[in-house]
């Protein structure tokens, strides 16, 4: 019989995920952005120690200079190109310093010499971790998972690029929408790593992708599972009547009946679908084996997923419940999951927070500030896992969700929501965020600023100097709340149980403390409680917000920290009786720890397995621009 011909052969074919945002153009671009942040960063946490270059600087550049890093060579016999071995290489900029002693490096200076070859335009953020790879300190294992997680972090930056909004246009938008629109973590370098997620998986649920979706619900066993709720949601039943329509309540009932199961004995809740594929399949599967665990359906509702990437709001019914889930991904400096124990304490932290609040005048009638409570959880425990202190922490956070109360509930007419990290956006035109809202608000950029520091800062004072207990102010669990002329008037904050902290001296203000709170929330010592509001806030976000006013709002970067100084001093004068607290967690001090971020990933805990989650490094100290005026 004659053989086919190739033409004839029938191949089966398949589609190939083709990203349209991956341009030489469009990286090369996002490469420079991020080239110049690396630097930038790596300088602030002297990870890299850049040295002047001695030229003329003109005074019209406001303090800019010139500066160079060496390049260290590799050591003899590795496997280092020729132009390494020729010399050693060096990168020059421009950049300028700033406040707690930061670098804001130009995009447009980067330049790069090799050996003894001339210093050309340089913007290739990938090349440099490898030249550098000395410099920087890095074995091996660390700069491969590094070359990894930023090349991934450069394609999200690619895509955000491709469907960029004009400042104008993401002013329009709601609060969840405006989400997919953000960059990451101004101060993180690899701020959208997603190690575990696939390029499809990112299409798929990444914020930037900006694809609504429904949720899987699954059942679990009241032997594996535990509910928690606030006072109003005491059970999970009246949990689920505020959250499901009953026709998906019978549906579930109905589809454990058909398997002989009592519903009865059973929790439900939704389930990240990456998640159930990747880890729940996999690790509970003789609890899957024995309908301990049993798959269900979606409730219907569609879900956008918000930059913490495990966290989704609804979109279909924005006054139902915000829904965070464990997802095994690890992204910027922690694996995403959710502790059981903590999972678990959510609803009675937020019962706490919420007393406070209520029994607090200044707060409850004069801040209006709005705290975003943790109100139900269901904690999921593994049969194995759960009781091995010593395996890696990811292990013993695979399973659960927590709801978390909607913004919108709490928004008056005319007000809109949204988060702080917003303000620090810029548009291809580089227009600023913040400068959109400025100029819509009608205020003068001072004027704003003065409401912007008025609407923030007194309810955190309040928590720090009256309770002793800060949250985590940090771009995105602070939320700012604006009235219909674009004007700061309040502020809301999330995310109790991971980020609120409490002082280790004991106040009277935490009698009222109950034993599940203080068993689960972190204490430190008065002097270090402060660095939640100056690492979170003030340099993790009002670092890059100062000079951004500055240089399209005209106000300077002193007068930008004078006027915070001034709104901290004028809460003080409120409550002079608080002296000794003012003094005890005194935010005024000449200098701070300079607490370190990307120091973590490249030189503490790298990508290794540990049994208890990482924390940021700290090194050295900074001086702090709020200690004179």
């Amino acid at each position: 019989m004659p053989n086919p011909s190739a033409s004839q052969i029938s191949r089966p074919t398949a589609e190939l995920y083709d990203p349209p945002e991956l341009t030489q153009d469009r990286w090369e671009e996002a490469g420079r952005r991020l080239l110049a942040k690396m630097i930038g960063e790596f300088a602030y946490e002297e990870i890299i120690r850049p040295v002047p270059v001695p030229v003329p600087v003109p005074a019209a550049e406001g303090g800019s200079g010139s500066y160079q890093l060496p390049l260290e060579s590799p050591e003899p016999g590795g496997s280092a190109g020729t132009s390494e071995r020729r010399g050693g290489s060096r990168l020059t900029f421009r950049a300028r310093r700033g406040s707690y002693g930061s670098w804001h490096v130009d995009t447009a200076g980067l330049a790069l010499a090799e050996g003894e070859g001339p210093a050309l335009p340089f913007s290739d953020p990938l090349r440099f971790l490898v030249l550098a790879r000395r410099t920087l300190g890095l074995d091996g294992a660390t700069l491969g998972h590094l070359i990894r997680e930023l090349t991934v972090t450069l394609s999200a930056d690619a895509r955000i690029d491709h469907t960029a909004l004009s400042a104008a246009q993401l002013a329009d938008l709601g609060y969840a929408e405006l989400e997919g629109h953000q960059t990451g973590h101004p101060w993180l370098v690899l701020n959208k790593g997603r190690i575990g997620f696939s390029a499809s998986d990112t299409d798929q649920w990444a914020p930037e992708a900006r694809r609504a979706t429904t949720l899987p619900w699954i059942a679990v066993h009241t032997d594996l599972a535990t509910y928690r709720g606030v006072a109003r949601l005491d059970t999970a039943q009246r949990l689920y009547d505020r959250e499901l329509p009953t026709d998906v309540q019978q549906t579930f009932e109905d589809l454990l009946r058909a398997r002989g199961r009592d519903p009865q004995e059973y929790l439900y809740l939704p389930v990240h679908p990456w998640q159930w594929d990747e880890v729940v399949l996999p690790l509970f599967a003789p609890t899957v084996a024995t309908d301990a665990i049993v798959p269900l359906c979606s409730d219907g509702d569609q879900r956008l997923p918000q930059q913490s990437i495990r966290t989704f709001l609804n979109v279909s019914r924005p006054d139902r419940h915000t829904v965070k889930l464990p997802l095994s991904v690890l992204n910027t400096l922690v694996w995403r999951g959710l502790p059981t124990e903590r999972t678990m304490a959510a609803p009675a932290v937020t019962a706490w927070m919420h007393a406070l609040r209520d029994a607090d005048p200044f707060l409850r009638d004069e801040c209006g500030v709005i705290l975003l409570g943790e109100v139900a959880s269901v904690a999921v425990e593994h049969p194995e896992y759960d009781g091995l202190a010593e395996v890696p922490y990811q292990y013993r956070e695979l399973l659960g969700a927590i709801w978390r109360e909607p913004i919108t509930r709490y928004l008056a007419p005319g007000e809109r929501a949204r988060t702080l990290a917003s303000l620090l956006h810029t548009d291809p035109d580089g227009r600023a965020f913040v400068t959109e809202l400025v100029e819509r608000s009608g205020l003068a950029p001072v004027a704003w600023l003065r409401r912007f520091f008025a609407a923030l800062m007194p309810p955190l004072l309040q928590f720090l100097y009256r309770y002793g207990t800060v949250f985590s102010p940090h771009g995105e669990n602070t939320i700012v709340v604006f009235d219909d002329k674009e004007v700061p008037v309040r502020l809301a904050v999330k995310d109790f149980v991971d980020d609120v902290n409490v002082s280790a001296v004991p106040l009277p203000e935490h009698a009222s403390m109950p034993a599940d709170v203080r068993d689960v929330l972190l204490t430190e010592p008065p002097g270090f409680l402060t660095q939640f509001i100056h690492s979170g806030l003030f340099v993790g976000v009002f670092r890059y917000l100062a000079p951004l006013y500055e240089e399209q709002l005209g106000v300077t970067e002193a007068d930008f920290w004078s006027l915070l100084r001034t709104e901290i001093l004028r809460h003080q004068a409120r409550a002079p009786e608080l002296k000794e607290r003012y003094e005890m967690f005194d935010l005024l001090t000449p200098r701070i720890e300079r607490l370190c971020l990307n120091r973590n990933r490249l030189h503490l805990d790298g990508y290794r397995d540990r049994p208890q989650r990482p924390h940021a490094a700290v090194h050295g100290t900074v001086p702090n621009p709020l200690h004179q005026p």
